[in-house]
Parts: C-alpha cells; sequence; structure tokens
C-alpha cells in the first residue's frame, strides 16, 4: 500500500505511516497513537503556526464577505450572526483539520526533530 498524499492526509485524517484514518480522536485533537501501525504520534509537535495563521486568512475573507453582502444587500444584523458565526466557526474547524494533518504528515516525511547545535555533545 502506497503512503497517501498530504492532502489526503488533511483532509481525512489518515495515518502519515499507515493510511488508516487514525490520526484524530476529536474533530481537531490528534490521537495519541494509530490505532492500526501504532505510530506514536504525539512525538509531533504542530504547535499554534496553523491557528495563527488560519485566523488571519478566514478573519480576512469572513470580514471582506460580509463587508460586501452589508454594502450590496443591507441586511438586518441578526443575518450577519445567523450567517457568518456558523460559516466562520466551520472554516476555522475544516482549516485546523487540513492545516494541522498536512503538518504533522510533513514533519513525518522529513523526520523533523528538535534542532540541534553542531559540534555539541548531548548533555
Amino acid at each position: 500500500m502506497e503512503q497517501p498524499t498530504l492532502l489526503q492526509i488533511g483532509l481525512s485524517g489518515l495515518c502519515p505511516q499507515c493510511g488508516a484514518p487514525t490520526l484524530y480522536e476529536g474533530p481537531i485533537t490528534f490521537a495519541d497513537n494509530c490505532a492500526n501501525c501504532g505510530l506514536d504520534i504525539s512525538e509531533f509537535n504542530v504547535g499554534d503556526g496553523p491557528a495563527a495563521f488560519l485566523t488571519l486568512i478566514i478573519g480576512a475573507l469572513v470580514m471582506a464577505l460580509a463587508l460586501t453582502l452589508e454594502l450590496t444587500l443591507y441586511p438586518p444584523f441578526w443575518v450577519h450572526i445567523l450567517l457568518w458565526v456558523p460559516i466562520t466557526a466551520a472554516a476555522v474547524v475544516f482549516g485546523l483539520r487540513l492545516a494541522k494533518g498536512m503538518l504533522l504528515a510533513s514533519e513525518y516525511r522529513n523526520q523533523a526533530r528538535e534542532g540541534r547545535i553542531s559540534g555539541k555533545d548531548d548533555e
């Protein structure tokens, strides 16, 4: 079986090692281990980079769309609340799932580890 692509891993929550759909245990929470092959998923550190990046992108897109709607149709305020809150929440969850999964898979494929200064022994 061939390894899944980064996009497949991000979209479907596939294990980067075996391809089983075991990467997530919640909507955006990684499982500790792959239930199929035993890969220790907790050793990877995706960090907060995807969250910060997505906040800027999704926030800008939602604001542009909300302003466009407001300036073209002039809907009441409650329409904005009913429309943009669920769209923003869904975009954040989907975007985080995609970005975190792809970043973890990239770390796995490139064997990323903590940086070390060359020439120094481990203490």
